[in-house]
């Protein structure tokens, strides 16, 4: 008897080949007319924002606020239309809806239709400026992506050296802090040990707020070599993280593109690659 082939072994439904190309121009940035999009999609992000800062000055508010209000509008037209273009051009479009960037753009919309029943909220406009991560996309900037991931894996693998480091610098403080507030004591503005912790934090990072200083010679002696200590201080996690990152840029692989899996909607692989790294789907040819 013949067995009817199962969901998970059905081809794949292409997409028909004006989606394919609205796809290619949306979601990647490896060809003229997806880097033209990008830059265009760019440029209207910062000018809404702009607009959405613009719009918070009270005196130009009462000065060009209609004016104001019909360009938010007008580019809130825009970004409903380009978000249903990427649900449309998309194999799964609640995959996308529900991506970290589909969430965005959602979140970009709703509040200028959501103000005509509340005002109030249309301050969380601002959120559109999140948009502007797609940043690194649109000048294709892969060298930069590649050291922000660079640095996550970086920062993954010295977890450890960070946290003894860490514990270390708060012994220093705890000490530090409880001989101040001895050597200084309440009548200084050192009234108890986690306030003397308070003054040795801020003095070790070279923040130094100044609303507590010591006010006799021992305890400006302890604050200078707090203040020394501190600059050598803050090389040690820098020398860490970056000795990690020289090693993992001697292994490292090519860098990544902008061509984007049709099923996971993941971006980053390589123009040889056949299949996704992440779901084993076949790639669209570069």
């Amino acid at each position: 008897m013949t067995r009817s082939p199962s969901p998970s072994s059905a081809p794949q439904h292409a997409l028909s080949p004006w989606r394919e190309r609205l796809f290619r121009i949306i979601f990647e940035a490896d060809t003229p007319a997806g880097r033209y999009f990008d830059y265009a999609l760019f440029g209207l992000i910062v000018l809404s924002v702009g607009v959405v800062l613009a719009d918070s000055v009270q005196s130009l508010r009462l000065a060009h606020g209609g004016v104001f209000n019909q360009l938010e509008w007008f580019f809130t037209a825009l970004f409903t239309l380009e978000y249903i273009a990427r649900l449309v051009c998309v194999r799964h479009p609640w995959r996308y809806a529900t991506s970290f960037f589909g969430v965005v753009d959602l979140l970009a919309l709703l509040p200028t239709y959501l103000a005509l029943f509340v005002p109030e909220l249309h301050l969380l406009i601002d959120v559109r400026v999140m948009r502007l991560l797609r940043v690194f996309r649109i000048f294709k900037l892969s060298a930069y992506v590649s050291e922000y991931q660079s640095l996550g894996r970086a920062l993954v693998a010295t977890r450890r050296k960070i946290l003894i480091f860490l514990s270390v610098v708060m012994m220093i403080v705890l000490v530090v802090g409880t001989v101040m507030h001895l050597v200084e004591g309440a009548e200084n503005g050192f009234s108890s040990i986690p306030t003397s912790m308070y003054w040795a934090i801020t003095t070790m990072t070279t923040v130094g707020f100044g609303d507590i200083t010591p006010k006799t010679d021992l305890g400006r002696f302890i604050s200078s070599a707090m203040m020394l200590l501190g600059w050598g201080t803050l090389a040690v996690p820098t020398g860490i993280v970056s000795s990690e990152m020289a090693q993992q840029r001697r292994d490292s692989l090519p860098p990544p593109t902008t061509r984007r899996c049709h099923e996971c909607l993941t971006e980053g692989h390589l123009m040889e690659a056949r299949f996704c790294l992440h779901c084993g789907a076949e790639l669209p040819p570069p």
